[in-house]
């Protein structure tokens, strides 16, 4: 207190002045309506512009609470669209209306669960076996094309040999002239094979579709195998060397068919008793 009445009687001239000039101040505002009118319109505008510089500050500080609001409104949101995309896979995975389904055929569907595409010797993981009805050597398509041949089955999973596979040997067909033929993969590209066996005298263009054969019984004939991207023929060649894109994506495959023939099980029997 002793300190407050030292610094008053300090600046007591300076305070005095001050006090004069409000006191001033007050009474001309008070006393003429002009500068009344322009004092309040002046105030006004001030204390809008300090609210508005409030409002924008309080804003900003807000934004953490806003943050955490949209980001729990997020989450619901993935976690309502994980939940949609379960509901669809379980769907896909049950459902039996699938592509070549109005073929006598029984047409298996299943998940991939493991493959490969750059090894010399490529396999792909199926999520169904031997209690779903699948056989070994049976053929395996999905909604672009071929995709391989089942090579072995147990109770819960089976193994397919993609087309992308250096040991695979697919009979296909050129859709547009008939002219038959074998896939091949030399291992480097996984979109792309070899069409072997096309005889010089057939006319194969680039951008003709191969399908395959039927030949065999593992597959009917028909179902789309690729395009092809590059024809080369030299005087020495009795046949093309033909370089064929495949409609199947490898690194894109989740979902196919089984193809469940029963007539290629007569057929296999009937061979059987043949060669014996």
């Amino acid at each position: 207190m002793r300190n407050l009445l030292i610094l008053i009687r300090k600046y007591s001239n300076f305070l005095l002045l001050v006090l004069l000039e409000v006191v001033a101040f007050l009474w001309i505002v008070n006393s003429h309506p002009y500068q009344r009118h322009a004092v309040f319109t002046s105030s006004n505008r001030m204390i809008g512009s300090i609210n508005e510089q409030i409002s924008e500050w309080g804003g900003y500080f807000s934004l953490n609470s806003s943050n955490q609001q949209l980001a729990q409104e997020n989450a619901q949101l993935q976690l309502q669209i994980q939940q949609l995309q379960n509901q669809l896979e379980q769907q896909r995975e049950t459902a039996t209306d699938y592509l070549y389904a109005d073929m006598q055929e029984k047409y298996i569907p299943a998940r991939v669960v493991d493959l490969t595409t750059n090894s010399p010797r490529n396999h792909i993981t199926l999520n169904k076996g031997s209690r779903d009805g699948i056989v070994a050597g049976s053929g395996v398509v999905c909604s672009e094309g071929v995709v391989g041949i089942v090579s072995a089955v147990n109770t819960n999973f089976c193994e397919v040999v993609p087309l992308i596979h250096t040991e695979s040997c697919l009979s296909c067909r050129v859709r547009r002239t008939g002219d038959m033929g074998f896939t091949q993969w030399n291992g480097t590209n996984y979109r792309c094979v070899q069409l072997t066996d096309i005889a010089r005298h057939a006319d194969v263009v680039e951008g003709d579709t191969v399908v395959s054969s039927g030949i065999g019984g593992i597959l009917r004939e028909g179902i789309p195998v690729g395009v092809v991207e590059k024809v080369k023929l030299t005087e020495s060649d009795s046949y093309y060397q033909v370089r064929m894109r495949l409609f199947t994506d490898y690194r894109r495959l989740r979902y196919v068919q089984v193809i469940n023939n029963p007539a290629k099980a007569e057929m296999d029997s009937l061979r059987n008793e043949s060669y014996n």
